[in-house]
């Protein structure tokens, strides 16, 4: 079973920036994903373990993912947040299939509330 522990989430105006962090048992290809009130659970970027990054065309250019292998931490950046970024965002870790599907992943955190202020 991997461990996640998330951290980062809070309020932010529009236009501000955020970093979560995800601290995760091992090293694995990670992911984040969303899931606002009424919604699926959408994918927003993953890192592959040997480090190639992927990203929602929602967020592409706006959001980093970034990983400190000493440490087993998967960082997302935040930048240029929009109030439609509000959601709880969850790490994700061992994918198995494609990382950019929310049924690829059995190992998931406990989520992180990010909301957006217009």
């Amino acid at each position: 079973q991997v461990q996640l522990v998330e951290s980062g989430g809070g309020l932010v105006q529009a236009g501000g920036s955020l970093r979560l962090s995800c601290a995760a048992s091992g090293r694995f290809t990670m992911a984040w994903f969303r899931q606002s009130p009424g919604k699926e659970r959408e994918f927003v970027s993953t890192i592959i373990w040997v480090g190639s990054t992927y990203y929602a065309d929602s967020v592409k250019g706006r959001f980093t993912i970034s990983r400190d292998n000493a440490r087993n931490t998967v960082y997302l950046e935040m930048n240029r947040l929009k109030p439609e970024d509000t959601a709880v965002y969850y790490c994700a870790a061992d994918s198995i299939g494609d990382p950019r599907r929310v049924t690829s992943y059995k190992n998931w955190g406990q989520g992180t509330q990010v909301t957006v202020s217009s």
